[in-house]
């Protein structure tokens, strides 16, 4: 098994900054792109989870003005050959957002 192979962390990466750009864009048809379409897809968030691809939708409509805007510190992803990459990443909010 080849882990971080430079091409699979590349496309990767491009999925994550376009799922970030939307994100903070709160362009919410980007972001539907980006998840699975399935009733297994599962959404981790702070004080706040949604599962199922429709649960994460309704979610994202519900939620006013989108995400609080946050500047990333810190990007990691690591790749275990073409399909598995577990990525994770810290962000600082300004003060006084939620």
């Amino acid at each position: 098994m080849t882990v971080d192979d430079p091409k699979i962390v590349a496309e990767v990466r491009a999925a994550f900054n376009a799922y970030e750009a939307a994100l903070m864009a709160n362009d919410l048809d980007a972001m539907d792109a980006l998840f699975w379409d399935s009733a297994a897809t599962v959404r981790f968030g702070p004080g706040q989870n949604s599962f199922g691809i429709d649960a994460i939708r309704e979610f994202r409509k519900a939620r006013p003005g989108g995400s609080p805007q946050r500047t990333l510190l810190r990007v990691e992803i690591t790749t275990f050959g073409p399909d598995f990459a577990p990525g994770g990443r810290r962000d600082v909010r300004p003060a006084g957002s939620a």
